[in-house]
Parts: C-alpha cells; sequence; structure tokens
C-alpha cells in the first residue's frame, strides 16, 4: 500500500499482534479501516485479501491458513501435497499476510496474497 497512514496502521497492527496476541475484535477493526484505504487504491486483489483475513479471524477466533509454499507453480505437473489442517493460530502467517500488504510492487507478494485469497475462501 502506498498511503502512509495505510502504512502505519498496518505497522500498528502488526505490534499488537506481538505485544497482545491476536484481539479479534481490535483486529478486525482495524483491517476495516485498512481495506478502506485499499479501495482508495483501487487493488481488488488486496481489497480482497483483507476483507477475507478479517471475516476468516471473525468466523474462527483465529487464522488458521499456513504461509504459502515457496515451491514454484507448475502447472503442467501440479505436486501432490497432503493437506494439513491447522487448528490453533498462525501468528507466523498473519505477520506475513499483512508484511505482504505493504509492497503490492513486488510480483511474488501479489503471487502469495492470490494464493491467500484461494486458501481463505476454501476455509
Amino acid at each position: 500500500m502506498e498511503n502512509s497512514h495505510a502504512q502505519k496502521l498496518i505497522k500498528k497492527v502488526q505490534s499488537d499482534l506481538i505485544a497482545n496476541g491476536l484481539v479479534v475484535e481490535d483486529f478486525v477493526t482495524d483491517l476495516k479501516k485498512l481495506r478502506e484505504f485499499a479501495l482508495l487504491e483501487e487493488n481488488p486483489i488486496l481489497v480482497k485479501a483483507i476483507r477475507l483475513t478479517y471475516e476468516h479471524v471473525l468466523a474462527n477466533g483465529a487464522f488458521l491458513i499456513d504461509i504459502p509454499s515457496d515451491e514454484p507453480i507448475d502447472e503442467e505437473n501440479p505436486i501432490e501435497t497432503e493437506k494439513v489442517t491447522v487448528t490453533e493460530n498462525n501468528m507466523e502467517s498473519l505477520q506475513y499476510i499483512l508484511s505482504l500488504f505493504t509492497d503490492l510492487s513486488n510480483k511474488h507478494n501479489v503471487a502469495d496474497l492470490k494464493e491467500y485469497n484461494s486458501k481463505l475462501q476454501e476455509a
């Protein structure tokens, strides 16, 4: 995100997660504000990622999505992976998705956001 207020809000959310853990009500409120900034930047992938993230946290009381794989995607020969169910808060993954929001000029970040969006919709 390019907006300095949005960048500060992301840093605040990340700091709050480190200091207090995931306080669902505060987290959702902050992400809803962040989504407003994303709407102004007209980035549909980011807008969707933010919405899906706070809806997931609101529905589950936790963030249960793993960090996307580092393996390159080979669409012709998909790798069969064992599906692992996360049953507790994945703070590392939550911090990672928040960090993706800060730099969308990086194509890898956009690809990871798309993967998060898919995983969040499946959850």
